[in-house]
């Protein structure tokens, strides 16, 4: 499912989970692995300094190696590199290059256990920023992944109806068939657009119904509340293992739209991965469904 894989690091050890969600993602999909540090970014991912490339790129990427060499090694031909520039812009450079079709990441910083929430507010982060412009998934990792088989079994995809909403329900409609998961697809009521929650599942029903064809397991959930909390308690109840979200909602200004909010808050809090799309994309498997329901064969690139 996922070919080619980066994952984007700083030199502090604080990214361990996210490196072995990395590796054993690779490691499931026979992927090609990429753990990229950009020099600047030992402050954090709020952090956009960039350091001249002085010999001091060799040195992080030294650290780099001693600091997740071992877990990296369980990947053949795994690639670690650090270069200086911008860490966004290297990072998405990357992913452009190498045509990945997934970026994990961490959501740590240095003071992350004392002051996650607001650094995670903080607009121009680089995580912000990859999620933001990135041409494929991002999954934001923060605990350690449990890797199982099949590897998702019960997905949960929010949707505030948006044209971003969209594109994370069609993904997440994508993995369900893929995995066989049981998918759950809700929407947190805007209280100033009136409705009861019944409207609301009504809602989800007529705009989603039709579209899930292919998925052996899946319902609708509207609830009202906070929309970061109302998503992290049904994630509670259903054990989902997977949390699919767009990267922004209702806003129309995508330049404006960061990260720090509800997927924010929901990444922070979450038991299990969080997924941020963008865009629309599709896997690179070699399965998908017509609008019949039925498999059909498609051609993946290299």
């Amino acid at each position: 499912m996922f070919k080619d894989i980066i994952v984007g690091v700083t030199p502090t050890g604080i990214d361990q989970c996210a490196v072995r969600a990395a590796v054993e993602f690779a490691k499931q999909f026979e992927a090609k692995l990429y753990v990229s540090h950009v020099a600047g970014m030992d402050q954090g991912w709020g952090s956009i300094e960039t350091l001249a490339p002085s010999g001091e790129t060799e040195k992080l990427r030294e650290r780099i190696v001693e600091m997740y060499g071992e877990l990296v090694s369980a990947v053949p031909e795994a690639q670690v590199s650090v270069v200086a520039g911008i860490p966004h812009n290297e990072l998405l450079r990357l992913a452009r290059t190498k045509n990945a079709d997934l970026i994990v990441m961490g959501p740590h910083t240095k003071e992350y256990e004392e002051k996650r929430s607001k650094m995670w507010g903080m607009a121009g982060s680089t995580l912000e920023r990859v999620s933001q412009k990135a041409r494929c998934p991002v999954m934001i990792v923060h605990r350690d992944v449990a890797l199982k088989e099949p590897l998702f079994e019960n997905i949960l995809v929010a949707t505030d109806f948006s044209e971003q909403s969209e594109c994370a329900v069609h993904y997440g409609g994508q993995m369900a068939r893929q995995y066989k998961a049981k998918l759950t697809v809700m929407n947190v009521l805007d209280p100033a657009e009136g409705g009861s929650v019944e409207d609301g599942r009504a809602k989800l029903e007529k705009r989603y119904g039709e579209r899930l064809y292919g998925i052996d397991s899946f319902h609708f959930e509207a609830c009202e509340g906070t929309p970061a909390m109302e998503i992290l308690r049904v994630a509670q109840q259903m054990g989902a293992d997977l949390i699919i979200m767009a990267h922004h909602s209702k806003e129309m200004d995508p330049e404006k739209a960061f990260l720090g909010s509800t997927v924010t808050q929901v990444a922070l809090n979450s038991t299990c991965p969080t997924m941020s799309v963008n865009r629309h994309f599709d896997l690179r498997c070699g399965l998908m469904y017509d609008q019949t329901g039925a498999a059909v064969q498609v051609e993946v690139d290299a």
